[in-house]
């Protein structure tokens, strides 16, 4: 199956959509002379109408690709969307959890995030194996980091602070792992695709050095023959 390229898709619509609408403006104003506003009002319209009917296309393409329903599909999209506006949320704390070992944390959850949403946007069917992350562990990443970036901003850091201090890294310790979990449960069937690969790789290797050294044999044991033959001809 091929992965999803939403900008392809893009790409493929504007180079429809864009050269109907410059086409089709100089028509309306020069061959229909409508008038410049009217014929502009008409272009764009054409423009809407053409990249939504190419879109609506590549959507049920696609869904019907994925094996999916376009509803399914759409849902699927629209969770992929909301995903990378958290996504951008937690990177905007960056600068604010003033520690080197936080904001190093917080840069590889924003990495393993952005791994499983490409991932994910690639493959949408894989949205199932990732169900937890979209739906809880990316709220809950952004819940914990905002919680963690107030405390540490507070001037007073007596020791009641400085405990929740730690329990918020400890959590968000815990919630990397969980995220990294995430991970490596939507490239499992890649895994297992690439060993399955492998092993076919490595059988037809095998079957090649066997027929390369049975071919070999053929030719020593034919090689002797013919030494036979002429020395019982002398």
């Amino acid at each position: 199956m091929k992965p999803i390229k939403p900008i392809e898709n893009f790409i493929k619509r504007q180079s429809i959509s864009l050269p109907l609408m410059s086409a089709m403006f100089p028509i309306l104003y020069i061959g229909a002379e409508i008038g410049l506003l009217a014929s502009g009002v008409v272009a764009a319209g054409t423009y809407i109408a053409s990249n939504t009917s190419i879109k609506q296309y590549q959507l049920s393409s696609d869904s019907k690709q994925l094996g999916m329903t376009r509803s399914e599909y759409k849902s699927i999209r629209v969770q992929i969307k909301e995903g990378k506006e958290k996504i951008k949320v937690l990177q905007s704390q960056y600068y604010k959890v003033r520690s080197i070992s936080s904001f190093k944390q917080l840069m590889d959850m924003v990495k393993i995030a952005n791994k499983i949403m490409l991932i994910v946007q690639q493959n949408p069917r894989k949205f199932y194996l990732a169900e937890p992350f979209f739906y809880s562990h990316l709220d809950s990443a952004i819940e914990l980091t905002e919680k963690y970036s107030l405390l540490v901003g507070q001037p007073i850091k007596d020791m009641e602070m400085r405990i929740a201090l730690q329990e918020t890294r400890d959590m968000l310790r815990s919630l990397q792992h969980v995220m990294e979990a995430d991970l490596k449960r939507v490239l499992s069937t890649d895994v297992e695709q690439l060993r399955m690969e492998l092993d076919y790789a490595r059988l037809s290797v095998d079957q090649h050095h066997a027929r390369t050294l049975n071919e070999q044999k053929q030719i020593e044991f034919k090689g002797d023959l013919d030494n036979d033959q002429q020395s019982d001809k002398k």
